[in-house]
């Protein structure tokens, strides 16, 4: 099943509306969907770059729009819902656990899940059943959102299909790499 999604997602990229696909796929794929946008963005922009920027903010607002569906399924309807979305992700039997410790480090859980391949509903519903504060939330979301997807574009927009392939297979890892220097530099200011 998640093949067929994967398919049907790419072949979207080329539909007269794939913006509209593109909003759609952003907006629930921060909530339940498993596909993330950037499997859609990528063959659009290929296709016309002129249209990066643009592309990378639709995918941004929708994506914090979802985000915040996530958020209030975590508020107001985890048990019934959001908790079997993290089951079926095979997050539910770390949640108690994941409780105690996530407002502590709501922030960081938000903006590494919002840049990195770690699924991005996973916290948006945890930041809701936690109780992180709505603010704080929405503008990690942004920043984190924002890094992602503009990020994409730019590097697809300046280099074109070459980059494609590193896209694809790396840049969750780059992602990974970039937030642990962050997390370092920050250890470092803090602790010098």
């Amino acid at each position: 099943m998640l093949r067929r999604l994967y398919d049907w997602t790419i072949r979207m990229s080329d539909h007269p509306r794939a913006l509209w696909v593109l909003a759609a796929v952003s907006f629930v794929e921060s909530s339940v969907f498993p596909i993330p946008p950037d499997v859609l963005m990528i063959p659009m922009i290929l296709a016309r770059p002129s249209r990066a920027w643009l592309i990378a903010l639709v995918a941004l607002v929708s994506s914090v729009l979802g985000g915040i569906l996530g958020y209030a399924i975590g508020a107001l309807a985890y048990e019934q819902v959001g908790q079997p979305i993290l089951e079926s992700l095979g997050k539910g039997d770390a949640m108690t656990e994941f409780n105690t410790r996530f407002n502590d480090f709501g922030f960081w859980a938000v903006l590494t899940a919002g840049i990195t391949p770690f699924p991005y509903k996973v916290i948006t519903i945890m930041s809701g059943w936690t109780g992180m504060p709505l603010v704080t939330f929405i503008a990690t979301s942004i920043l984190a959102r924002g890094f992602r997807f503009f990020l994409v574009a730019a590097l697809l927009w300046k280099y074109g299909a070459p980059i494609r392939d590193f896209i694809e297979r790396r840049l969750g890892l780059m992602a990974i790499l970039f937030v642990a220097l962050l997390f370092g530099g920050f250890y470092l200011v803090r602790h010098l």
